[in-house]
């Protein structure tokens, strides 16, 4: 792992779900359509009241087309233009009645949806409490999405529907029943392309379904990729990782346009359809209604009732049916159904990811015994083949290594010949061209991003450090707490016994095993003065103001606590001083586990159990002294550091 942690980066857009409607735990509600209509049907005074004055709203659609007809008929058509005034006076009055019954259809809305929310937030939050691991674990964004976003879907859509389909719904009844009583043999033709378009509507509904749940579910998606961005914002800064970062949240974007795009074309076919639906009613009735009244079966004041029937309030309503009550309809369906599912996943999905264990344990060693799984077993490269670009010259080619597990292993080259590439492809940050790289038997690119991520770990020479305390900063990587630092198993050279005289070289009183931990950490690699300058643990850490030496020191001792059980440091004590990274190095040997030295100076080659010699031919690997009998390059890098000595004395 490139220090700091990259897991922050790791794609969340899969989720494990119930099946939709399973209940988390028992007497947890199963968010269902069922549920839905239980808790609407719970307001059942505020629903009739609705009801009630959704009838009255209707008025004016029942009679619209009826009186038209009389005022024409018995009114302007046969000379009484008084009394064609006094039909549509009424059929103004009653018009202001509908208006009243639509205001007073708005009195009893909140009636019925506020409660509806309210259950559905309390609904939610405890299937999101009681579903999967009840121990503490990272918020889910996904969680707080359904809480805030689709709980409030679910709410405005439910208005929506009250408010234009109920109203759509009842006016086109009383339309139809208007019509019929004006025209009856014309009300038979106008219900045929309207019973064909509910008939292909109800056809294209179930792939509108689909496409709005792709979307609902690409949204969740890209809201979760972006929201672990955002937290390790601090973490991609530092290593570089902008390019990363952009890279996984514009897929997830890309990924959420495709599924808009397909739902828009869906809704392009519901919208023809419709739109269809509604002209064809009108044409039957211009090309049908001058016989009729030539036979004299039809008067001209019925066939324009009718007219006014149509597009007055069916043709309205079906409009209204796809552009806004269709998609209220499918959004409705998928939000509840995904309702339904996310809360339990949560901690499927934590579990999945290695966080969703207790507070206060370490998930691994820190480095003492040798640890269950990859991060215990040797480190073996096979064939390792890697080149910037298809066209380049490989800068490793063709390497076979095997590190075993607690071997310190240096790395020495010329600059440029690709030492931290290949620190960065052993850790698993860079894909290999062929070839492959095996913890434990294990090929480090499939190992779970979580696990990997703390079972090996990667300083840089830049080292990372954030403004926050001295604590915050070596407990980065220590996990949340250490309430036994016993069951930890720190390594050997890495004793707690004298913490009684850690920095202050007085009793600390009090000192909690876990700021133990910590202070051993950065005593082992001689950064013990910097943390009693910048105040103890509780000092802060201002990046401006520490020396990138100091920066360096911060680094060691936040990786030297954690579980890792492989370290690489990639010319990470470039800025100590020759005998301050002695010390660090000799910390990280002493302290257990597999170590890799990307060398800044030759003295971490003398170090080392063994050298990896790179310098653009075939790898070399042997013991130090070994390799200044048997590697020009070695022997020739080793006497231009050090004219004139002994090169076969050890500098342990």
């Amino acid at each position: 792992m490139r220090e700091p942690s990259a897991d922050r980066l790791t794609r969340s857009g899969e989720s494990q779900t119930r099946p939709s409607g399973a209940s988390a735990e028992p007497g947890v509600p199963a968010l269902t359509g069922r549920w839905y209509l239980r808790t609407l049907g719970a307001q059942w005074r505020s629903v009739l009241a609705l009801l009630g004055w959704s009838v009255l709203e209707s008025v004016p659609a029942l009679v619209s087309g009826r009186l038209v007809a009389l005022a024409v008929d018995r009114g302007f058509a046969a000379g009484a233009v008084w009394t064609g005034l006094g039909w549509l006076a009424l059929f103004g009055a009653l018009s202001v009645l509908g208006a009243l019954g639509s205001r007073l259809v708005f009195h009893s809305l909140g009636g019925v949806l506020e409660p509806l929310r309210d259950a559905l937030v309390t609904a939610v939050v405890r299937a999101s409490l009681h579903g999967g691991d009840a121990r503490w674990r990272p918020a889910d964004t996904r969680v707080v999405a359904l809480v805030t976003r689709h709980v409030e879907v679910v709410r405005d859509v439910t208005a929506g529907l009250l408010v234009q389909s109920r109203s759509l719904l009842v006016v086109t009844v009383a339309a139809l029943v208007g019509m019929v009583g004006v025209a009856a043999g014309l009300a038979g033709l106008v219900l045929v392309p309207v019973v064909v378009t509910a008939v292909l509507y109800a056809v294209l509904l179930r792939a509108l379904v689909r496409r709005q749940r792709a979307l609902v579910l690409a949204e969740e998606t890209t809201a979760g990729a972006a929201g672990a961005v955002l937290a390790g914002l601090r973490d991609v800064v530092a290593c570089g990782a902008e390019p990363v970062a952009e890279a996984v949240v514009r897929q997830e974007i890309s990924g959420q346009a495709a599924a808009a795009a397909r739902l828009g074309d869906a809704n392009a076919v519901r919208t023809l359809v419709v739109a269809l639906g509604g002209l064809a009613p009108l044409l039957l009735v211009l090309a049908v209604a001058p016989g009729m009244v030539a036979d004299g079966r039809l008067s001209v004041g019925a066939v324009l009732g009718v007219v006014v029937y149509l597009t007055g309030s069916v043709q309205p309503a079906l409009r209204g049916l796809a552009e806004t009550t269709g998609a209220a309809v499918l959004r409705l369906a998928v939000t509840l159904r995904r309702l339904a599912e996310v809360p339990a996943a949560g901690g499927a999905d934590e579990r999945r990811c290695g966080r969703g264990g207790e507070p206060g344990r370490r998930r691994g060693p820190v480095g003492g015994g040798r640890p269950a799984g990859p991060s215990g077993g040797d480190l073996v490269v096979r064939g390792l083949t890697f080149g910037w670009g298809a066209r380049a010259e490989p800068v490793v080619r063709d390497l076979d290594l095997t590190v075993p597990w607690g071997e310190h292993l240096a790395v020495v080259g010329p600059s440029g010949i690709g030492k931290s590439t290949l620190a960065s492809l052993v850790t698993g940050l860079l894909p290999a061209e062929r070839g492959e790289v095996l913890l434990g038997g294990v090929a480090v690119t499939s190992i779970d991003p979580a696990v990997r991520h703390r079972a090996v770990m990667l300083i840089p020479q830049e080292a990372y450090v954030f403004t926050g305390t001295v604590r915050e900063n070596l407990a980065l990587f220590a996990g949340p707490g250490l309430s036994d630092v016993e069951d930890a198993g720190h390594p050997a050279g890495f004793s707690l016994l004298d913490n009684d005289v850690l920095l202050s070289g007085g009793p600390a009183e009090g000192l909690s095993s876990f700021d133990g931990l910590l202070l051993a950490a950065a005593r082992a690699v001689g950064a013990a003065g910097l943390v009693a300058r910048l105040g103890g643990l509780d000092g802060m850490v201002v990046p401006g103001e520490l020396s990138s030496g100091e920066a360096q020191l911060i680094a060691l001792a936040r990786v030297y606590a954690s579980p890792a059980g492989v370290v690489v440091l990639d010319e990470a004590t470039s800025r100590l001083d020759p005998a301050a990274e002695a010390v660090a190095e000799r910390a990280f040997a002493r302290r257990g586990g597999t170590l890799v030295v990307i060398a800044h100076r030759l003295s971490s080659a003398v170090r080392a159990d063994r050298v990896l010699v790179m310098d653009g031919g075939p790898p070399v690997v042997g013991r130090h002294e070994e390799l200044l009998a048997t590697s020009p390059t070695y022997a020739e890098l080793m006497r231009a550091w050090a004219p004139g000595e002994d090169l076969y004395r050890s500098s342990r």
